[in-house]
């Protein structure tokens, strides 16, 4: 289904892949046969079309999300990674892109670094399965969050464009999945 809805929207745009500088995907972290369903398409279409890869993390966004939403130009993205962790993103906007502030962790919801500053608004579906121990954690840090925040095409787009043009693109084969989980990771591969 996936490839079709390729062509489709190639067509409806009137471009062939032949014509794109480059894709795009969102390289997770986030659902672990998610993430490979969107690596494994990006590497087939970008092998067969010769295109280099950007890879933009879902974290950032969601983030990205929250600004164009919101004007939200600093974000806690959280995202529920199941067995009581979290994957966590901090993210402030610099010229109206959301820029990663410190590394991207997996880490328990109540080991989350603290931010120096006030007003952050928390971002994805970790803030609707730890609302309380996060907003416990950040006390007066947190303005407000959104627990219904997802990783969207425009944003990995938006976030794309200005990797590209500062040259952080990879070949097909070096377009890789981002888990955090290493455990789960390597267990799927052995």
């Amino acid at each position: 289904l996936i490839l079709n809805m390729v062509e489709h929207v190639l067509a409806h745009a009137g471009v062939a892949i032949t014509d794109l500088d480059a894709l795009a995907f969102g390289c997770g972290p986030g659902s672990f046969t998610g993430v490979r369903i969107a690596t494994g398409v990006v590497q087939g279409m970008a092998f067969g079309a010769d295109l280099p890869v950007v890879p933009v993390s879902t974290l950032a966004s969601i983030a990205q999300v929250e600004l164009e939403r919101q004007g939200e130009d600093k974000v806690l993205s959280i995202i529920d990674a199941r067995m009581g962790e979290v994957y966590f993103g901090c993210y402030q906007s610099v010229d109206g892109l959301m820029q990663l502030q410190g590394k991207e962790a997996l880490l328990a919801p109540d080991q989350i670094p603290l931010p120096d500053t006030t007003g952050w608004f928390g971002a994805g579906s970790g803030w609707g399965t730890y609302q309380h121990k996060l907003q416990n954690l950040l006390g007066n840090k947190l303005k407000d969050f959104r627990a219904d925040v997802y990783p969207q095409s425009k944003t990995i787009a938006m976030l794309a464009v200005a990797a590209f043009e500062r040259g952080e693109m990879v070949s097909a084969e070096q377009a890789l999945p981002v888990y955090l989980r290493d455990n789960v990771a390597k267990k799927a591969q052995s």
